[in-house]
């Protein structure tokens, strides 16, 4: 007899994939976040992003795909994570964690860059600041996110929300999901 942790664990993280399909604006997002990537790409910008613990796992894997190889061979995409334990520690130790992306942003950003910032919750002090920082800096900015209407998606140009139980866990496997349908479609866009 199947263990019935396992099943439930698997039938909830279907279950966000079922809301995902009967959300409509849900799926318009994500299609305009993959076009407004593209467009950034091909003015010659550069993608930044960043979140905190697995968050940003999943920034660095986004960055990788598109710097790096995800399906097809093509050129590679101009992408950066958030992500040197040096500088993020510097920047915690100097000015304080809540400074860590919005710091990077400041230094390395341009206007017509992007910045995609990932956050379970959408209320991380790192993240809001960053968000912030895009806002009155002209760098376009999308946000993918686990709670409707959350601080973060107060500055977002495109939040990309995927709701999914109480647990982080189960938002991050949408994330996953959803940055894998981007950089599809940006592949696409280029062939």
């Amino acid at each position: 007899m199947p263990n019935n942790q396992i099943i439930n664990s698997i039938k909830e993280s279907r279950d966000g994939i079922d809301k995902i399909l009967n959300d409509p604006d849900l799926i318009s997002n994500i299609e305009k976040a993959a076009k407004l990537i593209f467009k950034t790409i091909n003015s010659k910008g550069t993608i930044f992003s960043c979140g905190n613990g697995g968050s940003m796992c999943d920034a660095m894997h986004f960055s990788e795909e598109l710097s790096g190889r995800f399906r097809e061979n093509r050129r590679g995409l101009p992408s950066i994570a958030i992500s040197d334990p040096s500088y993020l520690t510097c920047v915690a130790n100097d000015y304080g964690f809540k400074y860590v992306f919005s710091r990077f942003i400041e230094a390395n950003s341009k206007k017509g860059d992007l910045l995609l910032a990932i956050s379970t919750s959408g209320k991380s002090e790192n993240i809001i600041s960053a968000c912030e920082y895009c806002k009155t800096n002209d760098i376009k900015l999308i946000t993918l996110t686990g709670i409707k209407k959350s601080k973060a998606s107060f500055y977002s140009d495109i939040d990309i929300c995927t709701p999914n139980g109480n647990y982080s866990d189960r938002v991050q496997e949408l994330h996953t999901l959803i940055i894998h349908i981007m950089v599809e479609f940006i592949e696409n866009l280029i062939k």
